[in-house]
């Protein structure tokens, strides 16, 4: 079963596999999928919000005009980019695909996301970035704090999808919480849900995973 004891067992057994790093290491959910086309992977990109943010928090990148790029920067949005900026990027692959590895999240203003795709698309849309779209009225303050505790899950045309849930220093109750959210939204993305899911694998950075197959 996928619930909260099994994942705990997972991660306790992670802890005690893990070797002592100079770093603080990630704890990172695996989920194997079964009974799927494997011509036909099921191509998961979905972003969660977890009930526990990292230490680490999340870069988020915001692409407006105006009174909603002065409010994304009174917000706190880490870097803010504007109309004639985004004009700008048109030509500087270089640069484009820099910020496509340096920031985690994009958010659009609803009104310029038809030149962030014409501009942005073809280097944002392989990597799963593509900026969510967000209206002018929209409350871009507390949008911004919620996806500093979100993470994204991808499949990437593979039997399995995977994405971090917390780190060494982290409570297990709270990497817990974490791994049961993620899987939550895959298995909600999975034709037959739960009967999808063929194995649960929880491991450390540079550590061997403990496992277990989903009966």
């Amino acid at each position: 079963m996928l619930n909260a004891e099994s994942v705990k067992q997972l991660v306790q057994e992670a802890r005690r596999k893990a070797a002592k790093r100079n770093f603080n290491q990630a704890f990172e959910l695996i989920l194997t999928f079964k009974d799927l086309n494997p011509k036909q992977p099921i191509n998961i990109n979905e972003i969660v919000f977890l009930p526990h943010p990292f230490e680490k928090r999340p870069k988020i990148c915001v692409i407006a005009s105006g009174d909603f790029a002065l409010r994304a920067r009174n917000s706190g949005a880490d870097l803010v980019i504007e109309g004639d900026e985004l004009d700008r990027l048109a030509n500087q692959k270089r640069e484009i695909r820099k910020l496509a590895s340096n920031y985690d999240f994009f958010l659009a203003e609803a009104s310029l996301m038809p030149k962030v795709g014409k501009i942005l698309g073809q280097y944002f849309g392989p990597r799963g970035k593509m900026p969510t779209p967000i209206a002018p009225n929209a409350p871009l303050e507390q949008i911004l704090e919620r996806y500093r505790s979100a993470v994204r899950v991808r499949s990437r045309n593979q039997l399995a999808a995977a994405c971090k849930v917390g780190d060494e220093k982290m409570a297990d109750e709270r990497i817990i919480d974490n791994a049961l959210a993620v899987a939550d939204a895959v298995v909600k993305k999975l034709p037959l849900g739960l009967k999808n899911i063929g194995g649960v694998l929880v491991k450390l950075t540079m550590s061997p995973p403990a496992a277990f197959k989903v009966k």
